[in-house]
């Protein structure tokens, strides 16, 4: 279950919106909005529609409708004003009234929206403001911050923080319309009133404050001295992985992400029981101390920092592997949990400790047999046959062990014995019998074409080349200047109707330049695509213009 999940039942989907995350997407390669994530993600909310929205900086109470009908109904309620929300917001500044109403009229100017008088056809926004005292803020701070609830009558974009600011109390974060800088704008939806749309019932949502306390003392401390203190590991980029990913189900994911999570160069995962920091530098006294944070935060066992090099393929595998900060040294090998599924990882094997953490939704695709909205991984095959899988460049396996416990007998090709005998324990450490499928040491290339020969199809064939490799059968491969032979070359495997999933992280090739590529090598072969998913990064691998996308993942029917 997700943690951000409040209801559900067979025409509403009611979730808890953590702060940094759109509504919905903002362009089809800059990542995830909630409604995508949601409605992609099983196959009983495919038809999940958006009734209204928050902010991406907002938090809190958000309603989604599952049938026609719930959409019908809640569209109605929105409309005619009889749905009730409230909202909690935190200010530095002190308010001139307690309690007051603002009646205006919102017009936009750039990015920002103007609060204007009443005028003849214009838009009418309204909200209602009432200071209120919170008995969770620190006493000797209390004087720092001031509170209100603010119910909006309409719903207009930015009507809450618009409002807010023109009446002396700018939102705490809000820097757009005035307020002092903080790691993330200050507003949560609280509460949320509807009737149901199917029998009527009054229902009331809410949800745990999750703006400050935590962090707001050294905030106060640090204003003061004329500067900011916020701990990252308290909040907020921390919230955002609590609320979407399923707590010990999944123990490995990224905890910050560079500059998207205010962090410029610096990134940190969660390994288990462990903390796996990188940079291209040694850790820094403020990178140390937040790191100190989440170990503490998570009751984690000991923290590692890898320096990050431009050319790991140059660099010695032990030179390469991770040190010890601090707390308990790992074990060689140790296993983690990531969507149920077992990996044995390790810090000693240099660059890569064994699994990729930005492929987890495509590994639970695989899992789960669901790509997205009306897009099965694969069609019934025939009964007399197992579903059959090949995961090329396959590394410790990762992709192959969730198609095999999706049904799969699957076949497994890497240059590498060493990482081929790790895929067969991933395979025992789920209690998959490895004799029961294929691994195959090789080059990709030249089985592709070994295997076009045998007549070998494959429902679903796995391509995520590293974005440089050299072999002595193939020589050197480059995602931008090969991928399109790997296309030609896996295309004759796959049956009509059969998936190709197509993955790079060759983080300069624009994704408009790859997808162009694979399509070219599919028109050549001439062949059709006739059903396609684009994947972005991650939640935990947020995208932002001051860390771009890097990896670009696909998903195609074939007819």
């Amino acid at each position: 279950m997700l943690p951000c999940l409040i209801f559900e039942d067979e025409h509403l989907l009611v979730v808890n919106k953590p702060a940094g995350l759109n509504t919905h997407a903002p362009s089809p390669y800059a990542g995830d909005g909630l409604y995508d994530w949601l409605r992609h993600r099983e196959p009983r909310w495919a038809a999940l529609a958006i009734i209204h929205r928050l902010d991406k900086e907002t938090s809190g109470v958000m309603v989604f409708a599952k049938t026609p009908q719930a959409n019908r109904s809640l569209t109605a309620q929105f409309t005619a004003r009889v749905v009730r929300k409230k909202y909690l917001l935190l200010t530095d500044r002190p308010a001139r009234q307690k309690e007051f109403v603002v009646k205006s009229t919102l017009v936009r100017r750039g990015d920002r929206y103007l609060s204007q008088p009443l005028t003849r056809g214009g838009g009418i926004a309204e909200t209602r403001f009432r200071s209120v005292r919170m008995p969770h803020v620190p006493g000797k701070t209390a004087d720092h911050w001031h509170w209100f609830e603010a119910e909006p009558l309409t719903g207009r974009t930015h009507q809450i923080r618009v409002h807010a600011a023109a009446n002396g109390i700018p939102i705490l974060g809000d820097t757009l319309y005035g307020g002092t800088p903080a790691p993330r704008v200050c507003l949560q939806a609280v509460e949320l009133q509807l009737k149901h749309p199917a029998s009527g019932e009054v229902m009331q949502f809410s949800v745990p404050i999750d703006l400050p306390p935590t962090g707001i003392q050294s905030y106060a401390a640090a204003q003061t001295k004329g500067g900011l203190l916020w701990t990252t590991a308290s909040w907020p980029s921390l919230a955002l992985r609590q609320a979407t990913i399923e707590g010990e189900e999944t123990q490995a994911y990224r905890l910050v992400h560079g500059a998207s999570d205010g962090c410029p160069g610096w990134y940190l995962d969660r390994v288990g029981d462990f903390l796996l920091s990188q940079s291209e530098s040694p850790l820094t006294a403020a990178q140390q101390n937040e790191l100190e944070h989440f170990a503490a935060t998570l009751a984690r066992q000991g923290a590692y920092h890898k320096l990050l090099a431009r050319q790991p393929g140059q660099v010695q595998r032990l030179a390469a592997s991770p040190r010890l900060v601090f707390g308990k040294p790992a074990p060689e090998r140790f296993a983690v949990r990531e969507n149920g599924v077992a990996y044995e990882l390790s810090f000693s094997e240099g660059y890569s400790m064994g699994l990729f953490l930005d492929q987890r939704d495509n590994r639970r695709r695989l899992l789960s047999r669901h790509v997205a909205a009306g897009f099965p991984l694969c069609l019934p095959p025939p009964a007399s046959r197992q579903w059959e899988a090949l995961n090329t460049f396959a590394y410790t396996c990762g992709f192959s062990v969730c198609a095999a416990r999706a049904g799969a007998r699957v076949t497994s090709i890497d240059l590498s014995k060493r990482y081929l005998e790790w895929g067969r324990r991933n395979f025992r450490l789920n209690q998959l019998d490895p004799e029961q499928h294929n691994f195959i040491h090789g080059d990709t290339l030249d089985w592709l074409r070994r295997l076009e020969k045998k007549k070998r199809p494959f429902d679903v064939i796995l391509l995520d080349p590293p974005t440089f490799s050299q072999s002595k059968t193939s020589g050197i491969f480059r995602a931008e200047k090969d991928y399109e032979k790997l296309i030609t070359a896996a295309l004759p495997l796959l049956p009509a109707g059969g998936v190709l999933f197509a993955s790079t992280n060759a983080a300069a090739w624009p994704p408009e330049e790859f997808i162009a590529a694979i399509e070219r090598a599919i028109r050549r072969a001439r062949r059709k695509i006739i059903q396609r998913h684009s994947v972005p990064q991650p939640l935990d691998f947020p995208v932002s213009r001051a860390e771009p996308a890097y990896l670009k993942t696909v998903w195609l029917r074939v007819e």
